[in-house]
């Protein structure tokens, strides 16, 4: 399968851990992590996991890095520089998880208002895997014609909808299995879940 490059955008959504979990587990298959977080995201770490401190980049390394094989790389929203922004810079796909609707939003009108969002449009028109994972309900109609409106551009839309037919246990087991479908869309292996008519 070889290394892959994955651009990964945390928004200010509810579902941090989903982000967090997503990149730790691309990190410990020995792959290379693009990160980018919305200061409405970094809030969110705060206020949901208790993640403050003043050296973001120090924070994310004891966090998220240490322990695992792959590479992280942090970008900030106005750093341009990034390989992420760039249709030349051979990145494997990308995901928002959680991505807001404000973030859904811009995507879906090219805005590219900050680095997350024009590497979300680099992804489209590169015509590479593009996951928005929301976290958001009820969804209204402005919600559900941006969600259509990037379907139809290619990206794929996985809202942060746990099953249970894999008769979850933990508050753990259900993020997990949202993270696992995640994985599922850029064909990494993981077992974070028993699928569907395994072990009968």
């Amino acid at each position: 399968m070889g290394v892959k490059q994955l651009a990964v955008g945390i928004t200010g959504a509810s579902g941090a851990i989903y982000g967090v979990r997503f990149v730790q587990e691309v990190l410990r298959a020995g792959h290379t992590v693009h990160l980018m977080i919305t200061e409405a995201g970094w809030q969110v770490f705060r206020d949901e996991l208790g993640w403050d401190g003043g050296d973001r980049e120090q924070l994310l390394a004891e966090k998220l890095q240490q322990q695992f094989p792959g590479k992280l790389r942090y970008w900030t929203m106005r750093d341009f520089s990034s390989p992420v922004a760039s249709g030349s810079a051979r990145i494997d796909g990308m995901i928002v998880i959680p991505c807001s609707m404000g973030t859904l939003s811009g995507i879906a009108t090219g805005a590219s208002g900050n680095l997350l969002e024009r590497a979300a449009d680099v992804a489209l028109k590169e015509r590479r895997r593009l996951v928005l994972v929301p976290r958001e309900t009820p969804l209204n109609a402005i919600h559900l014609e941006n969600m259509l409106k990037l379907t139809r551009m290619g990206a794929v839309i996985m809202p942060a909808m746990p099953g249970y037919y894999h008769k979850p246990k933990t508050l753990e087991d259900l993020v997990h299995f949202v993270v696992g479908k995640a994985l599922d869309a850029f064909d990494l292996p993981h077992s974070l879940f028993t699928r569907w008519g395994d072990g009968k």
